[in-house]
């Protein structure tokens, strides 16, 4: 019984994070989750070291546990990385992608969300990597699939930060279309181009709703470190 009430507060302790629900940098009150998730000390504890284990959570002496940071070179390293291997697959799909995979990938460009639900972001940010990723293997790069799809799901707390800041459907929705349109002309400089702009767009759109998240203040519970040596100095 005890294990499956640790992996319940689990679960849900790791949709809250990834969510943003439970904000970055945020003191977790175990208590308080207690009487949120309904459920006992024993199994939130278990849960909580399973998700420091997996860099969700950090422990802290004599504290508790806080939401684990973003920073600003998190971001700039995933970003950095992410354009690497998108443009790269964007080119090599312009070129070596079947008419059947970029034919699928244009039917598929089409998704949205809707502004201010969660559960919607969650949906579209899963439909999201599935288009990322079905670039790559267009690529025919396997290795090349295996790395963007493990980045995507790193950044999927980063990017309910960004779809937060504004409503962007529409703008995200178009450039995905605009991509399948290269990639369907066969045109591998337009699509990384095109690829590089994006990228750089959803940067600074996490990067801008950092910076008003840390403009919140002390007193809202949320510490979000954007100096460079963040990742080293903890969330204050």
């Amino acid at each position: 019984m005890t294990a499956s009430l640790a992996d319940k507060a689990y679960k849900a302790l790791k949709k809250d994070i990834i969510q943003c629900s439970l904000e970055p940098g945020q003191q977790i009150v175990q208590s308080q989750l207690s009487e949120t998730y309904g459920i006992g000390a024993t199994p939130l504890r278990e849960a909580l070291q399973r998700l420091a284990q997996e860099g969700f959570v950090r422990a802290v002496p004599r504290f508790g546990y806080i939401v684990i940071p973003v920073t600003l070179r998190d971001v700039r390293e995933i970003f950095e990385l992410r354009a690497v291997i998108e443009s790269a697959a964007a080119r090599l799909a312009a070129v070596r992608g079947s008419d059947r995979e970029l034919e699928k990938l244009e039917a598929n460009a089409k998704f949205s969300y809707v502004y201010g639900d969660k559960e919607s972001y969650s949906h579209f940010l899963s439909q999201n990597v599935e288009f990322h990723r079905s670039v790559a293997v267009a690529a025919g790069n396997r290795r090349m699939v295996d790395v963007l799809s493990a980045l995507l799901e790193e950044m999927t707390r980063i990017f309910h930060l960004g779809l937060d800041l504004r409503d962007s459907a529409a703008e995200m929705r178009e450039e995905h279309i605009e991509l399948t349109d290269a990639l369907s002309d066969r045109d591998p400089d337009r699509a990384e181009q095109i690829v590089r702009d994006q990228i750089d767009a959803s940067q600074q759109r996490i990067l801008e709703a950092l910076t008003r998240r840390r403009g919140l203040g002390s007193g809202d519970g949320l510490q979000v470190d954007l100096s460079p040596s963040g990742a080293e100095r903890g969330a204050g």
